[in-house]
């Protein structure tokens, strides 16, 4: 498995985070589990739609990001699908996310979450939420190449020789 395989296949993505933020800047940061979740995680178990990171006491937190207990697991498997995980960053950049996430508008958003190296790893971004009238006109946007697409698509099928 090369290196850009790690990040075309994520084993939990949350779609829903650039249509509901502009991301500005991203953080990968490694996850504390607890007995069988790396396994339920492995299996594509994981669904971090609801999921949200805060910052306590220096220490970075993922929120509700449910991952369902392992079928084979055995006693060693947690009870609670979406407690709070720990996420391992340097204090550096914790404290330069405290400083981003404290500004007006502006949360910390879990993207994906992928294994790199056989560790578990989160996708961290820090955005600022978008108003309606964002979503229409990214919409819009998308739209529009959606369209033009298409249209080059067709000349090129009529302009190719047969």
């Amino acid at each position: 498995m090369g290196k850009k395989d790690q990040f075309d296949k994520p084993l939990a993505q949350n779609k829903k985070a650039s249509h509901d933020y502009f991301i500005e800047e991203t953080y990968e940061a490694g996850m504390v589990l607890t007995g069988t979740e790396i396994k339920s995680l492995r299996t594509g178990r994981a669904n971090l739609n609801d999921a949200f990171a805060t910052i306590r006491n220096g220490e970075i937190f993922l929120h509700n990001l449910h991952i369902s207990p392992f079928e084979q697991g055995n006693r060693n498997n947690p009870s609670d699908p979406t407690r709070a995980r720990k996420l391992l960053l340097h204090k550096v950049q914790i404290h330069k996310l405290l400083g981003l996430s404290k500004q007006e508008g502006y949360t910390l958003v879990p993207l994906r979450v992928y294994v790199k190296n056989g560790y578990a790893k989160v996708l961290i971004g820090v955005g600022k939420g978008k108003k309606q009238y964002d979503k229409r006109e990214a919409a819009a946007k998308r739209d529009v190449q959606r369209d033009l697409q298409r249209i080059l698509r067709e000349k090129q099928k009529v302009s190719m020789p047969k």
